[in-house]
C-alpha cells in the first residue's frame, strides 16, 4: 500500500510521497506473517474450533493471507455464547423482539484515535456499549465517521472494521471471537462519513456487548505520512417492525484472510465448509458475506485489481435435495461516484469488492422457506479457481505485471488474498 514510481500506478495505496515509507523491522515480523482466526461451527452441537493467532506485518502493506506452517487448529470443545446460537428447542414465541422497541442512540466510539508508532500500538481499540435488550426495530443504522487527528490522516488506504467481540470458553480459558459487523477502507489522506443498515443483525446488537474497531494503519503521531485516524461510530435504533424479523445470527466464517492462487494453500483450508442447524421458529434465512480482494503485482494483478467469481453453496442435510450454488462477481467499479471525494492516489480505480474511502457492501444470499427443506445446512465458500504464476515457488515464474520477479517485496508485489467473513441470519 505505497506509491509506485512510474506510469503504472496500480498500487493499493499511495499518498504524496513517490516512494514507500521505511519498513519497520523492530518489534514486527515480515509481511509474510499474518493474523488469522479459523473457525468451524455446528450450531446443533455448539462446538467451536479456533486456530492459534499469529500476528505480524509491515507498514505500507496489508496483512496478507496465512501460510500453512503458521496455522494450528487443535479442536476446542467450547460452547458459544447462547445469545449467538439459540438452543434448538427454543420456543418461537414469545421472544425478546416481538414488541416494537423504544428509539435509541448508542455512541460506541467517539473520536477514538487509531494509530501505530511502534512503541504504542493502537491499531485495535475496544469499548463496551449497551444496546436495547428487548424490542424490534424497523431500522438499525451504523454511522461511521473518520476524521484526521493532529498531524493529518493516514496517507494510505487501509482496511478497517467494526466488530462485536464474544467470549468463547476453552480448555485454556476464554478466547475472544470477533464477529465483523461492518468493513471499510479508509480514504487516501482525507476524512469519511458513511452509514450502513444493520437491521438484520439485531440479535447481536442486544444488551451490553464489547465492540472493537480496527484499522490496518502503520502510522501515528510524529510520522511524516499522517497520524492515523479518529473513529466515531454511532448506532441509531428506529422503533417499529422490520420487514422480516431476525431471531438469530450465527457466525459461519469469522473474518479471515484466505491466500489466493497458491495450490499449497487452497481456499477450503482457510474457510472450510460449515454445518449449521437452524433454530426453531426460523421460517427463512440469509447468508451475509463480506468479501474483498487484496494484494498486487501478481499474475492478472490479483487479488486487488482482478475481478473474480465467488460462490456460496448451500447443501441441505437431506440428500434428496440438491445443493444450490450462489455465485457473484466481486468487483467494484463505482468508486468515482460512491467513495469519499477529493482523495489523493488511485481511489477512482475499480477493485475487488471495495473502494478507498467507502464501506464494503455486504453480499446477501436469501434462503426462503422453499430453499430450506432441511433444518440442517452445510455452507461452503469458494473463489474462482486460479493459479498465480507470479509467486515465490512458481516454476517457471511468469506473469508478474510490474516485472518484479516472483518474490514478494511488501510493496509493489504482495501476496494475493481474499478477506472473507460470513454470517447466517435466521428470520421468523
Amino acid at each position: 500500500m505505497c506509491e509506485l514510481a512510474g506510469p503504472a500506478l496500480l498500487a493499493e495505496g499511495h499518498g504524496t510521497s513517490p516512494t514507500c515509507p521505511p519498513m519497520r523491522i523492530d518489534r514486527l515480523a515480515s509481511a509474510r506473517q499474518h493474523a488469522v482466526m479459523r473457525r468451524t461451527f455446528d450450531a446443533s452441537l455448539a462446538f467451536l474450533t479456533v486456530s492459534a493467532l499469529v500476528v505480524g506485518c509491515a507498514p505500507g502493506a496489508e496483512t496478507p493471507g496465512p501460510a500453512p506452517e503458521d496455522v494450528v487448529t487443535p479442536p476446542v470443545d467450547a460452547t458459544i455464547a447462547p445469545d449467538l446460537a439459540p438452543a434448538a428447542d427454543a420456543s418461537p414465541a414469545p421472544g425478546p423482539f416481538d414488541a416494537p422497541g423504544q428509539e435509541a442512540t448508542v455512541v460506541a466510539f467517539d473520536g477514538r484515535h487509531v494509530f501505530f508508532t511502534g512503541a504504542d500500538n493502537q491499531r485495535t481499540v475496544e469499548t463496551t456499549a449497551s444496546f436495547p435488550d428487548t424490542g424490534s426495530y424497523a431500522k438499525i443504522t451504523l454511522y461511521l465517521t473518520l476524521t484526521c487527528p493532529d498531524g493529518g490522516c493516514d496517507a494510505w488506504d487501509r482496511r478497517g472494521a467494526i466488530s462485536l467481540v464474544a467470549p468463547v470458553p476453552g480448555p485454556d480459558g476464554p478466547r475472544d471471537v470477533s464477529i465483523e459487523l461492518l468493513r471499510f477502507i479508509t480514504p487516501f489522506g482525507v476524512g469519511l462519513s458513511a452509514s450502513q443498515d444493520l437491521t438484520d443483525l439485531r440479535p447481536l446488537l442486544r444488551g451490553e456487548v464489547r465492540l472493537r474497531t480496527f484499522i490496518d494503519t502503520w502510522v501515528g503521531p510524529g510520522s511524516p505520512y499522517g497520524a492515523g485516524w479518529r473513529v466515531t461510530a454511532i448506532f441509531i435504533f428506529e422503533g417499529g417492525a422490520p420487514s422480516r424479523l431476525p431471531i438469530a445470527v450465527i457466525p459461519l466464517h469469522t473474518e479471515r484472510a484466505g491466500p489466493y492462487g497458491d495450490p499449497a494453500q487452497p481456499p477450503e483450508a482457510t474457510a472450510p465448509p460449515i454445518t449449521v442447524a437452524l433454530p426453531e421458529g426460523a421460517s427463512s434465512a440469509a447468508i451475509r458475506a463480506l468479501i474483498t480482494g487484496h494484494g498486487q503485482g501478481n499474475a492478472d494483478n490479483c487479488a486487488e485489481f482482478c475481478a473474480r467469481d465467488h460462490t456460496l453453496t448451500v447443501a441441505p442435510a437431506d440428500v434428496a435435495f440438491p445443493a444450490v450454488a450462489h455465485t457473484r462477481r466481486v468487483w467494484r467499479d463505482d468508486c468515482p461516484t460512491t467513495a469519499a471525494p477529493d482523495q489523493r492516489g488511485t481511489w477512482r480505480y475499480p477493485r475487488a469488492g471495495w473502494c478507498p474511502g467507502a464501506l464494503v457492501e455486504p453480499w446477501t444470499v436469501d434462503l426462503p422457506a422453499a430453499a430450506l427443506p432441511s433444518r440442517t445446512l452445510t455452507v461452503a465458500y469458494a473463489p474462482e479457481p486460479w493459479v498465480n504464476t507470479c509467486r515465490p515457488d512458481a516454476s517457471p515464474c511468469s506473469g508478474c505485471v510490474f516485472d518484479t520477479g516472483c518474490a514478494y517485496n511488501d510493496s509493489s508485489h504482495t501476496q494475493p488474498f481474499h478477506q472473507v467473513s460470513t454470517l447466517l441470519i435466521a428470520y421468523r
